[in-house]
């Protein structure tokens, strides 16, 4: 379906008065309702063979994250020799979507990962703050790109939005998204992370959702990890919503991206339930459907070997990250 311009959804030219005035039009967010709906969606049980399904498929949709100041190559490349092979003693393991670093840590995973189909993903825009100039985080997109980055996560100016500067916060999604361009002519898929815990209000969230999609981001994602309260099952429930409502507005799907705490197999079961009855079972799958993890995946790796053998297995059972 051919893409729809943002003045054609705005309904005139694009101003921060318009974003405004478009931002503003949506419905309020019922906090009780979508607590409750979340508290809810969060107690449903999964059955065995269900089970064994969501183990698998959270395991494919995982962004498989190391971003620490600590980083070094030798850590970037064992995390993607972990995804390539995430069970060695169970070769039908699936690997994970991608593997997230620092744009400079780009060029070794993608050397580590060739071969594969696993995904680059960077994160950009002086990540996790977002406080730079405009010219640093677009060169800082551009670098990544250039070393080969498959996906972009930014982050938006939290400051701007909140201080009701929308058509900044558009402008640097539309400008990001630019620099994603490769030379092949394809774009890297761009994720826009709204940092939920630093927008005060679930209208806020909801705004922020509309104006990344709005920009062109290709996902829309919680969180940077960073900050005291990071994904949540109620915020995603509520971006679920979103681009859900985007897509039978305009024939678009986007992407979700939870990050941030979720280090269990329960808690991502219980993601994936919301989800299937959110968003449609259309969005079970790595192309519209992420976590952003770093240690999750061992515990998915430790639930699938008590489905197998009856038994959890010793510490040395999966690799410490």
């Amino acid at each position: 379906m051919q893409k729809i311009s943002p003045e054609t959804i705005v309904g005139s030219r694009i101003t921060n008065q318009s974003l405004r005035r478009w931002l503003h039009s949506l419905p309020g967010v019922d906090k009780v309702g979508l607590e409750q709906r979340a508290a809810s969606l969060g107690t449903r049980s999964i059955k065995t063979t269900s089970k064994a399904w969501a183990l698998d498929a959270a395991i494919k949709m995982m962004d498989l994250t190391t971003l620490e100041g600590m980083d070094t190559p030798e850590r970037v490349r064992s995390l993607c020799l972990k995804a390539i092979t995430p069970d060695p003693t169970d070769l039908s393991t699936p690997s994970p979507a991608a593997i997230c670093v620092y744009g400079d840590m780009v060029p070794h995973a993608k050397k580590a990962l060739e071969g594969t189909n696993i995904y680059v993903a960077a994160v950009a825009t002086a990540f996790p703050s977002g406080r730079a100039s405009m010219a640093v985080k677009l060169l800082d997109t551009k670098d990544a790109v250039k070393n080969g980055a498959d996906e972009i996560d930014m982050v938006i100016d939290r400051g701007a939005f909140l201080s009701g500067n929308y058509l900044e916060v558009f402008k640097q999604i539309v400008a990001i998204k630019e620099a994603c361009l490769r030379k092949d002519g394809s774009y890297a898929h761009l994720k826009v992370i709204l940092e939920t815990g630093e927008l005060q209000t679930y209208d806020n969230i909801r705004r922020a959702s509309y104006l990344a999609m709005l920009a062109g981001g290709d996902f829309i994602k919680t969180s940077t990890g960073k900050v005291s309260v990071n994904a949540t099952i109620p915020t995603t429930l509520l971006m679920l919503q979103a681009v859900r409502d985007w897509f039978d507005e305009h024939g678009v799907m986007i992407g979700v991206k939870p990050a941030g705490g979720i280090r269990t197999a329960k808690d991502a079961m219980k993601y994936l339930v919301v989800v299937k009855e959110i968003a449609g079972e259309a969005w079970l799958t790595p192309e519209y459907f992420r976590f952003g993890a770093s240690s999750l995946l061992n515990d998915v790796l430790m639930q699938k070997q008590k489905m197998k053998t009856g038994n959890y297995s010793g510490p040395d059972y999966v690799t410490v990250d």
